[in-house]
């Protein structure tokens, strides 16, 4: 699966939200959520704040493994932008604690790594 991670995505990404707000990566502005999917921005990345997301889209997974975090012992995924391959924050796929089950086939996708694009129009 780390071989995927490397490999050239660029065509494979979609721009399918016309005038909606979207999150996008800093590095190539590939839309990579809707602003309406966001759950918290009160999480913690790796490099500082992160905003935890029902779902993304032009992105793609790395290997899946076991990751203490703040809350504790996650198995989640790195999550790669398909349009530059950068990585944009972390999937996960369980918990360990009962209390931190709701994170469970969500996104974490840092605040340094994405830019907001309101979608607005001016009219003339």
């Amino acid at each position: 699966m780390a071989s995927s991670i490397s490999s050239d995505t660029r065509t494979q990404v979609v721009q399918i939200y016309d005038n909606l707000p979207t999150y996008a990566c800093a590095k190539c502005s590939a839309v990579v959520a809707l602003q309406d999917e966001l759950i918290s921005k009160a999480f913690s990345g790796r490099d500082g704040r992160g905003y935890l997301m029902h779902s993304a889209c032009n992105v793609k997974l790395g290997v899946k493994e076991e990751r203490p975090l703040l809350t504790g012992l996650h198995s989640v995924a790195d999550v790669f932008c398909m349009g530059c391959n950068d990585r944009l924050g972390w999937y996960y796929h369980s918990a360990s604690e009962h209390s931190q089950k709701y994170k469970e086939g969500k996104y974490l996708l840092e605040k340094e790594k994405i830019i907001k694009d309101n979608a607005w129009t001016l009219d003339e």
